[in-house]
């Protein structure tokens, strides 16, 4: 393997490796921290709901499906940028 194949696959790496630590970083406010703070976010309202409430059963779960809309994107873009897509 050439050296310079050797670089773009290390930088390839290196962004994909980027993005799946933030949706992961992501994931886990929404899945573990909002959940945690819900009775503090219940003194706030949201479409009539309190938003600890609505963040556990609604809100975590548009965030979760934007996630994957996001990440997927991101990475075709990546994947592009290398060379590595598919056609």
């Amino acid at each position: 393997m050439s050296s310079e194949l050797a670089g773009r696959n290390a930088q390839h790496w290196a962004k994909t490796r980027s993005l799946t630590i933030l949706v992961l970083a992501i994931w886990f406010i929404f899945a573990m921290v909002v959940p945690w703070f819900a009775k503090e976010l219940n003194s706030f309202t949201f479409l009539g709901f309190p938003l600890g409430y609505y963040m556990c059963v609604q809100g975590s779960l548009i965030v979760f499906v934007a996630l994957i809309w996001f990440q997927n994107f991101r990475q075709d873009a990546i994947d592009d940028e290398f060379g590595v897509g598919e056609e």
